[in-house]
């Protein structure tokens, strides 16, 4: 009998498997992999010509007399894909099976399966308001399968959030341009600043997970609301319409935020509800990055 390991990952390897087939499809052309094309490393140099950015100029080569020189850049042959996944206890919302940290870690799994078919090195941190796991880059399928066994077993010690600090880790930890993908609930204040450094370092994908029970409140009226992650108590009105409209509107806030935080930094930004198929949102997201790499 299957251990409930090995029955994830034959889930995984399917939906992995689905996103390939229509990415690869013969409606979109040649696959261009979610992984690729962030990193670049030095070339060669060539003579300056008018465009050319003045921040290339290999000002060595230049001082030698011959006439002005910038350096030349191809596409590192192996990408580095590192996953910054939320574990705090605000993750553990949802139906038993469902709830965002059940997808946030399968989520994480399939595309650790797809950056390793594609060549690409994989790592992975774990975060609550402490690290919780850290996982260095590696290749190949056995690594991507102890990653996805060590994250669907990891059981966190700290219950709370601190994305600004979970982000400033990784700023410290990886220390050449990778594509970085956060997975939260972003259920936190503060962490701007170190999301937009991120962006600016690194080639960043930012997965925004939600719930339904988060706003679809039933009418229970005045009840006890456990926060997992204070351990505090809160009686809250339910029934109320006012307190309903006031949540929807916190959350539909928040979300619209961080979507125009990343467009405004160039990171990629995705919306995905536990009660939906994620595989069709992560599809749409590798052919985006297709186009925007053909295009450049």
């Amino acid at each position: 009998m299957p251990t409930p390991i090995q029955q994830i990952l034959k889930r995984l390897r399917k939906y992995e498997i689905r996103i390939r087939k229509t990415v690869n499809g013969p409606m979109h052309g040649d696959f261009h992999s979610l992984f690729k094309g962030a990193g670049l490393e030095f070339d060669d140099v060539r003579s300056y010509q008018y465009g050319d950015d003045v921040r290339t100029i290999n000002w060595i080569v230049t001082a030698k007399g011959h006439g002005s020189f910038v350096n030349t850049f191809k596409e590192e042959k192996e990408q580095t894909v590192f996953f910054l996944l939320d574990v705090s206890a605000s993750q553990e919302i949802g139906r038993e099976g469902r709830q965002k940290m059940d997808v946030a870690r399968e989520i994480c799994g399939v595309l650790s399966l797809s950056a390793i078919r594609e060549s690409s090195q994989v790592g992975l941190i774990g975060y609550s308001e402490e690290k919780e796991l850290y996982i260095k880059p590696g290749k190949g399928p056995r690594h991507a399968y102890q990653l996805i066994g060590r994250m669907f077993r990891l059981q966190p010690r700290s219950k709370g959030t601190d994305l600004s600090s979970a982000i400033r880790f990784a700023l410290g930890m990886i220390k050449r341009r990778a594509v970085v993908v956060l997975v939260s609930d972003f259920i936190d204040e503060g962490y701007e600043k170190n999301l937009k450094a991120l962006a600016r370092k690194h080639d960043l994908v930012v997965v925004h997970l939600h719930d339904p029970q988060e706003t679809n409140l039933p009418n229970l009226g005045i009840v006890p609301l456990h926060d997992k992650e204070s351990g505090k108590t809160l009686w809250l009105n339910t029934s109320s319409s006012s307190f309903k409209k006031s949540v929807r509107e916190r959350v539909s806030g928040s979300q619209g935020s961080l979507e125009q935080l990343c467009r405004r930094n160039q990171a990629d930004y995705i919306s995905i509800r536990t009660d939906e198929d994620y595989v069709p949102r992560l599809t749409r997201l590798f052919l985006v990055r297709n186009k925007q790499m053909k295009r450049g």
